[in-house]
């Protein structure tokens, strides 16, 4: 390769470059976070205009977080991740889009926590059961 087109080459590269580097700015993102204290959710508004929100008890690590420590929700340079330091939390934000508020160690506890939750509405379904006869049994064809 000569020198006049190792220097073609080389100029072509770096005139693309930018474009290579930076392919999520025409991907939809977030570009501003915070908490809402009226209706205490965090309110991530996205590049397109859309805007969601949550309540923080849902996520993990925002559970034991107080309005103030919400309120202090750092965003990352990308707008693809949402960081409370106070809280030691992150959470990406194509995860919440897509409804997962933690890892799947943590919702998995979270979902054995859930069922696991004693009510007298659960008490009296159980009870109006038991005098039908409780749980049917389960039938299997012989075909």
């Amino acid at each position: 390769m000569t020198e006049q087109t190792k220097a073609n080459w080389l100029a072509h590269q770096l005139a693309a470059a930018p474009s290579l580097t930076h392919p999520v700015h025409d991907a939809v993102h977030a570009v501003s976070a915070g908490y809402d204290e009226t209706s205490q959710h965090i309110v991530v508004t996205m590049s397109n205009g859309a805007a969601f929100s949550f309540p923080p008890q849902l996520a993990q690590g925002l559970q034991k977080g107080s309005p103030s420590q919400w309120a202090e929700v750092v965003l990352s340079p990308m707008g693809t991740g949402l960081h409370w330091p106070q809280l030691d939390a992150d959470l990406s934000v194509q995860g919440l889009l897509e409804g997962v508020f933690g890892s799947r160690a943590w919702r998995r506890a979270h979902a054995a926590r859930a069922g696991s939750v004693k009510s007298e509405a659960k008490a009296l379904a159980a009870r109006a059961n038991g005098a039908k006869g409780g749980r049917p049994k389960k039938r299997f064809d012989s075909n």
